[in-house]
């Protein structure tokens, strides 16, 4: 968070960067956290938080939605990496969202593998679905605040780090315009 900070305020510090750490850290990575948020452009980790390589592992995918890819990387950051923090990112103005709403208000659903991505962020959305056609922030937050729950769910070895206090799961959202991240939701940390 303090990343995001010194990234909002324009105060940079641009870490872990150069040459002579990109060699420090070729022979084996030390991540300190796993970042799976959506693969919008408009969110880049490293940049939004400031940090540089070999910091983060980072998993992306449209909407932030979880299958056995995105669960098999994030056990492989824990068992292999011993990460102990996951952070889930999702934002205002997220097309996967947007489309899940829409598809609610017109009653449509999206061609080609689209659909599944709706389809996926539809479980998170149909529980504030009154809210959230009126006040699309709803929906991001409820849809972080339920892939935070869906990880811990489907995952044995995520709930068994969060039980004995080995990992922590962090839900974040983040606004496009201010560059500002905030917390939803933890467990664990």
């Amino acid at each position: 968070m303090a990343g995001n900070e010194r990234f909002v305020s324009g105060q940079r510090l641009h870490p872990h960067q150069d040459a002579d750490y990109r060699a420090s850290v070729a022979p084996q990575q030390r991540p300190f956290a796993v970042l799976f948020g959506c693969s919008d452009s408009r969110l880049a980790a490293e940049i939004i938080f400031d940090r540089g390589l070999g910091d983060l592992f980072v998993i992306r995918t449209a909407g932030h939605v979880v299958g056995p890819e995105v669960l098999g990387s994030i056990e492989y950051a824990l068992a292999v990496l011993d990460v102990p923090l996951i952070a889930v990112l999702g934002h205002d103005s997220c097309g996967a969202v947007t489309a899940t709403l829409d598809a609610l208000r017109d009653g449509t659903r999206p061609e080609g593998y689209i659909r599944d991505v709706v389809e996926r962020v539809m479980l998170s959305v149909l529980g504030v679905r009154d809210e959230a056609l009126t006040d699309t922030d709803v929906a991001v937050r409820e849809h972080v605040r339920r892939t935070v729950e869906h990880l811990a769910q489907r995952s044995a070895m995520i709930a068994e780090r969060l039980a004995d206090g080995r990992c922590g799961v962090v839900g974040l959202s983040y606004r496009l315009a201010e560059g500002s991240v905030g917390q939803v939701v933890a467990r664990g940390v």
